[in-house]
């Protein structure tokens, strides 16, 4: 299941959303905060609570990909309980034509 949570303090101000891949295991697809609502502690308060969200739900494991050019997430995903696991490599081929 697919699922989009706004965090709101009188009006949103960060956003996350996740799937639950299998019954035990879930990721965070995507978290944003605007820049005018960043280092107020939202992004950590709405990614902490849509990953408590798929534990509750029963997911045992929960994951994200998390740019490592981003130290701010970096840090936010690892003061909540993330911890890396391996690097991630994106390559593509083309034609010599």
């Amino acid at each position: 299941m697919d699922s989009t949570y706004f965090w709101v303090d009188s009006t949103p101000v960060s956003v996350a959303s996740s799937k639950q891949l299998l019954p035990t295991i879930g990721r965070i697809n995507l978290a944003y905060t605007p820049p005018e609502y960043r280092r107020q502690g939202y992004a950590t308060a709405c990614v902490a609570a849509l990953s408590q969200k798929l534990l509750d739900q029963g997911c045992r494991h929960c994951f994200l990909i998390a740019n490592l050019a981003n130290p701010t997430a970096n840090h936010i995903y690892q003061a909540i309980g993330y911890w890396p696991i391996c690097d991630w490599h994106q390559y593509s081929f083309t034609s010599k034509e």
